[in-house]
């Protein structure tokens, strides 16, 4: 099957309509034999869902064979995708469950990783208790790609805090998003971590005042 790092390189997320050319093209070529084809095709939905053609993008999952089980957890994963984004979550979070469930079985880390960030996001009212699975996960693991993770779950963990007024525990995850950025991950993670301690500093220095003044 395919390494992410082939993926990665197909993938520009701020311009989806030029990713689903890159993975047609690639999903076409011969290089590839029918499993990996069929990984690359479920890129090709994830790339028009992005684009907001849900119908179009759910026709071409149901078409793809899943009979070859990372292409099967790769099939779940986008169809919650899918779902989540086109404002159907609570439909998703079972797919996403069977996504994460198989990926691990299948030693597949990356994707089951992948499943349990996105069952924090479909799943909000238990968001913390997901993405707190999901960092227990990726500190268990040893190849580089997928302990990029720890950068944005630990960034992700901040904002679900940071929301709940939790601003001091906020501000420990968004540091050790930093830390995992700076450690392993990419300038717009080191970025982001470093605009979100910003905002969460800011954030308790308002708390800080609000609460002077209520004992003035």
């Amino acid at each position: 099957m395919l390494e992410q790092k082939t993926l990665d390189q197909l993938w520009n997320f701020d311009d989806p309509a030029g990713s689903e050319v890159r993975f047609r093209t690639a999903a076409a070529d011969e290089q590839y034999d029918a499993d990996e084809q069929a990984e690359l095709a479920t890129q090709v939905g994830r790339a028009i869902g992005l684009q907001g053609r849900y119908e179009e993008a759910d026709a071409l999952l149901d078409a793809i064979d899943a009979d070859e089980p990372t292409v099967a957890v790769r099939v779940l994963l986008e169809r919650g995708r899918l779902l989540n984004s086109s404002g159907h979550a609570a439909m998703a979070v079972p797919l996403f469950e069977q996504a994460a469930e198989l990926a691990d079985h299948l030693s597949e880390e990356f994707l089951a990783v992948d499943a349990l960030h996105m069952l924090a996001i479909a799943d909000p009212a238990h968001a913390e208790s997901w993405t707190r699975s999901a960092l227990e996960y990726a500190s268990t693991v040893h190849e580089p790609r997928t302990k990029r993770w720890m950068a944005s779950l630990h960034n992700n963990l901040g904002w679900t805090l940071h929301q709940a007024g939790r601003f001091t525990e906020a501000l420990v995850e968004f540091q050790l998003a930093e830390q995992w950025a700076e450690r392993i991950g990419t300038p717009q993670q080191q970025k982001w971590a470093r605009e979100a301690i910003e905002e969460c500093e800011h954030s308790l220095a308002g708390g800080l005042t609000a609460e002077t003044q209520r004992k003035a």
